[in-house]
């Protein structure tokens, strides 16, 4: 097996695909990239054995083969290097040659026979979508998984399609996160699937640009193929809950408010609290939203931002953590802010399908 490949290139492959190896596996070559070389491309390959990403770089292929390296130190290497071209040369007890400048290296490699095998899987359901539109869909949502393993289901991002929509929905219990979008086109009919959280931030960091992705789901599989990659995904069994009963028929009040204005006051007004006392107190009166909190080991502090709120004074607290979040990732210049009562959900609605439920917090 031998082959020249780009070295910047290489790096950048190498970047896209390594992030899912771990520093301790049972399986020593599960901290391999599977080297395909063959047709003048370079396919590289890693899997953690729940997500397994690919991606391809053009390559001056002498002698076709497949081997495996260590994944970090190739990095590593080829990141040092100091040249425009890496040169392998790679024998069948796969030691591993390596050209570049004035460096020369040799890498004891694994068999590629060692390597897990991609599961095959029909694709029941196909969506095309932006990669970019899909990369701020997950960001917009993310946070709100759980962490909790007792409910699986949680743990996941809720891919739903339903005629010309899907919408991408996380929740932990206590609050609720969704984000709709109507893709290039959806084939296969409604039906759902729950992709677990590392696929999704892995899926999302691969994404970049305006060109169309495919996102095929089977059963218990699901692929991302991008421009320049294809990650492949188990995914989560069990049925996700009824998200959209969490969600108030209506509301009594309904207040705009500028997103990265109010999430500088909630950051701000919070440096006063402390262990015991984790709220924040949002007043709305006289076209004023006004923010308070106070804790007895550290102090208080109030600040204020001008609402359109007119009406009988008003008062709803809440965790910041859970408010600030929304409006860090929901890519908005303002947010509105739907409420009844102290009491009841609160709603944070955003243009373009975003969508964040919040439980208030009951003062003792």
């Amino acid at each position: 097996m031998k082959f020249t490949v780009n070295r910047e290139k290489l790096q950048k492959a190498l970047q896209r695909v390594g992030s899912i190896i771990g520093s301790r596996s049972m399986f020593p070559v599960l901290g391999n990239v599977l080297m395909q070389a063959e047709d003048n491309v370079l396919t590289l390959t890693t899997t953690d054995l729940e997500i397994r990403i690919s991606t391809k770089i053009e390559a001056a292929v002498e002698v076709p083969g497949v081997s495996t390296a260590p994944a970090r130190k190739l990095a590593s290497l080829v990141g040092c290097f100091v040249g425009a071209d890496v040169m392998f040369d790679i024998d069948d007890k796969d030691h591993i040659k390596l050209k570049c400048g004035t460096s020369h290296f040799t890498l004891l490699g694994l068999a590629a026979a060692d390597f897990p095998a991609a599961e095959q899987f029909e694709a029941k359901r196909e969506i095309r979508v932006k990669e970019g539109e899909f990369k701020k869909m997950v960001a917009s949502i993310a946070y709100a998984v759980s962490a909790d393993d007792s409910r699986k289901v949680l743990t996941g991002v809720l891919l739903s399609a339903r005629e010309s929509t899907i919408t991408l929905v996380a929740t932990d219990g206590k609050r609720l996160a969704m984000q709709e979008k109507t893709p290039e086109s959806i084939t296969g009919g409604d039906g759902d699937a729950i992709i677990p959280l590392k696929a999704a931030q892995e899926t999302r960091r691969l994404l970049d640009g305006d060109d169309l992705m495919t996102i095929r789901i089977g059963d218990k599989q699901c692929s991302f193929v991008g421009n320049d990659f294809e990650l492949t995904t188990k995914l989560i069994e069990g049925n996700y809950p009824n998200y959209r009963q969490v969600v108030p028929a209506s509301f009594s009040r309904s207040v705009e408010v500028p997103a990265s204005v109010f999430l500088g006051k909630i950051e701000t007004v919070s440096l006063v609290l402390s262990d015991s006392s984790r709220y924040i107190i949002l007043r709305f009166e006289n076209n004023q939203l006004r923010l308070q909190a106070s804790s007895t080991e550290v102090g208080e502090g109030s600040d204020m931002v001008e609402v359109a709120f007119e009406g009988e004074p008003f008062e709803v607290s809440f965790n910041p953590a859970f408010l600030a979040d929304p409006l860090r990732n929901c890519d908005a210049e303002s947010v509105r802010m739907k409420l009844n009562d102290p009491l009841n959900p609160v709603a944070i609605e955003a243009d373009e399908g975003f969508l964040y439920v919040i439980m208030p917090i009951r003062k003792k």
